[in-house]
């Protein structure tokens, strides 16, 4: 077994150093949640973690890791008699995104479960991880059958595996730590409320600390046992201080005026539920015995809610995580103990003599915005007019636009969107938009397995069995099953997709305001494509040529931040915006084949600029028919005089095209438009 990098040498990232240790002295506190750039010790600090977790006792040959002084009655492995437990280490176990549903809850032999009746069960990564650590590098990538599994799990404190009507059922309970960058996607609010605290993390900008980073790291690549030696007094010595600190902890005094402001605190950030009052108060709890302190203080209150509220804030995945600190202060102020002596009519304006200009003893959050995004405003007049707009009654020409350069306009209000999805059955990773075969969803067949049985199809195997009853030799009720019958269900759900968008951010777009009523469209539609498990890119084209503004990634707030930093103004190189997303289509299939892309292009239809800038544009729309891609026109068209192009361009795409008035799922025009493939379009 390889030595651990040790916890104590990690240079810098207090925060998220502060938020493992608060979960060592106290597991309630729920896990945490590590957020930030590549390369930023991570993944590095939660196994560290691992080698200053207290030991546990554990009753001999248990797979399920039993307390010997409360053995589960349920447990698979039991009942356990009276026995002396025996103490190991706790556990750090991995979770790779990849993983299978058996891997994670374990595995039934369904084949003996039928034909002996015997619950034959392999244990999977939440038996190793009870009463122990569950880490997830890159939580928010991974499938959506596991993070369902993860949440039962987490609020039941209990792991079922169910196999047609034969059940398991398991004790598990442990401290979930996951780590994730922003830039690949957010997490489903569910998971993340279920992480008690959350940390952002972040390079350090000083160069002395970044030496010693380098220094210390490259000290222990040569000598991993060395440098852990190094370090073993200073790891014994934090070891003591959680052992004090878990020994404390039930001494600590939770006082009602603290406790009423965490409950101010909450309200006043509206955070949903209860979740967050009881991370909170357990939060505190846990920094007041880290201190060494039996009481709890505003200080610990206010640090605790630095660490337990930002994640819990976010109304939806284009809001920024954080913190308004002075809001912070202000609420703790007015439900915080008032003082006799205050004379109200002779405001103090600084009542605690610097109060906390310094952070508040650091950690949690660092200060930033409140997480309401604030649209930038226009650069003209009070209705935000830009100054470099055309003359009124010119820009909605045929093959006119403006040729000057506008500022970024604001989007518009986001809505909710009618369904596009990708015409028939695919095989793409789990998600919520097209039809695809998955191993969770309704049954719609039945097939002989390949590799390992997971889904039982009951009916199927019995029909396969039942000829060979009499020659197996029969005697009795039971059923004579071998491995030859066992039949898989075939099941059909929903896929994520690749929706790529092609944005037209010319002068025709950028005339009477529209862009901001386009910009509002696709932020709804990426909007869509986060709730649906979709990748998205961005591609725009305006001037002379087109640019992958982003290229395809799971960070549907990264594309939306681009979107809104969007200039306008030029011509129209609708084919170069074609021929580039055709670019970025190509080289995604390579890289995930089974990931079916969606093209939305948002347009006017109108060409410009070049020789023959219509018949180029009709020529790159039919490259795309002929690859078969599922393609989405929004006609962003507006005025009296309409002259169809972007339906024009849909039919050489041999797609669909949908206004901007009809991309709204409450419009009276239907509750889902699919997409038409190329080659069923006619």
């Amino acid at each position: 077994m390889s030595t651990p990098y040790p916890f104590t040498a990690i240079v810098g990232q207090d925060d998220l150093r502060l938020g493992l240790l608060l979960n060592a002295v106290s597991p309630a506190v729920g896990g945490v949640l590590v957020r930030g750039e590549k390369g930023t010790a991570k993944s590095t600090a939660v196994r560290a973690l691992a080698a200053l977790m207290p030991e546990v006792a554990v009753v001999p040959g248990c797979r399920f890791s039993c307390d010997p002084a409360s053995p589960d009655p349920a447990c698979p492995d039991g009942p356990h008699a009276e026995a002396a437990g025996v103490s190991r280490a706790a556990r750090t176990v991995e979770l790779p995104v990849g993983a299978s549903e058996d891997r994670l809850v374990g595995a039934l032999d369904i084949e003996r479960a039928l034909s002996e009746g015997v619950k034959a069960f392999e244990p999977g990564l939440l038996a190793d991880a009870h009463r122990g650590i569950l880490y997830v590098d890159e939580v928010n990538l991974l499938h959506d059958h596991l993070v369902d599994l993860l949440l039962d799990a987490a609020a039941m404190g209990a792991s079922y595996v169910e196999r047609e009507g034969v059940s398991v059922r398991h004790a598990a309970r442990f401290l979930l730590v996951g780590t994730m960058n922003p830039e690949e996607g957010e997490l489903r609010p569910q998971l993340l409320d279920r992480f008690g605290l959350t940390v952002e993390v972040a390079a350090s900008r000083d160069t002395d600390e970044r030496v010693e980073v380098v220094r210390r790291r490259l000290a222990y690549d040569d000598d991993p046992e060395g440098f852990a030696a190094r370090w073993a007094e200073e790891e014994s010595a934090l070891r003591q201080r959680i052992a004090d600190a878990r020994a404390l902890l039930p001494r600590v005094v939770l006082g009602d005026g603290v406790l009423r402001q965490i409950a101010a605190t909450c309200a006043a950030f509206e955070v949903d539920g209860m979740r967050a009052d009881i991370v909170m108060a357990r939060t505190a709890t846990a920094l007041a015995a880290w201190a060494g302190r039996d009481e709890v203080t505003a200080d610990d209150v206010r640090q605790a809610a630095l660490l337990a509220l930002p994640h819990r804030r976010r109304r939806n995945p284009f809001d920024a995580p954080g913190l308004d600190e002075d809001k912070l202060d202000q609420t703790l102020d007015e439900a915080g103990p008032q003082d006799d002596h205050d004379d109200d009519d002779q405001p103090d304006p600084d009542p605690d003599g610097g109060g906390n200009d310094d952070g508040g003893g650091g950690g949690g959050v660092p200060p930033q915005a409140d997480g309401d995004r604030t649209p930038p405003q226009g650069q003209g007049g009070e209705d935000g007019d830009t100054p470099s707009q055309a003359p009124e009654g010119t820009p909605d020409a045929p093959g006119r636009s403006t040729g000057a350069e506008q500022q970024p306009v604001a989007s518009a209000e986001p809505f909710r969107t009618k369904m596009l999805s990708v015409p028939g059955l695919g095989e793409g990773a789990a998600g919520r938009r097209s039809r695809a075969r998955t191993e969770h969803g309704r049954t719609t067949g039945a097939r002989r397995p390949q590799g390992s049985l997971t889904k039982l199809h009951l009916a199927a195997t019995v029909q396969a069995a039942a000829p060979h009853q009499r020659a197996r030799g029969r005697a009795g009720r039971g059923l004579v099953v071998r491995r030859d019958d066992l039949r898989q269900a075939t099941r059909e759900g929903r896929e994520g997709n690749l929706v790529l968008f092609v944005v037209d951010a010319s002068g025709s777009m950028a005339a009477r305001q529209r862009m901001s009523a386009v910009k509002g469209a696709v932020l709804s539609l990426l909007l869509d494509a986060y709730q649906r498990r979709d990748k998205v890119g961005l591609v725009t084209f305006r001037g002379k040529e087109a640019e992958v503004a982003l290229p395809p990634t799971s960070s549907v707030d990264a594309a939306a931040a681009r979107l809104e930093s969007l200039p306008t103004g030029g011509r129209t190189p609708l084919a170069a915006g074609l021929l580039k997303a055709h670019d970025v289509l190509r080289v995604e299939r390579l890289r995930d084949p089974s990931r079916r892309p969606l093209l939305v292009v948002v347009t006017d239809g109108r060409a410009t600029g070049g020789p023959e800038p219509v018949a180029l544009a009709g020529r790159a729309a039919r490259l795309h028919r002929s690859e078969g891609a599922a393609s989405v026109v929004v006609d962003c068209e507006s005025g009296y005089v309409r002259l169809g192009l972007a339906g024009e361009l849909a039919r050489e795409l041999g797609g669909t095209a949908v206004t901007l008035d009809e991309l709204r799922a409450d419009s009276i025009a239907g509750l889902v438009k699919d997409v038409t493939a190329a080659g069923r379009a006619a």
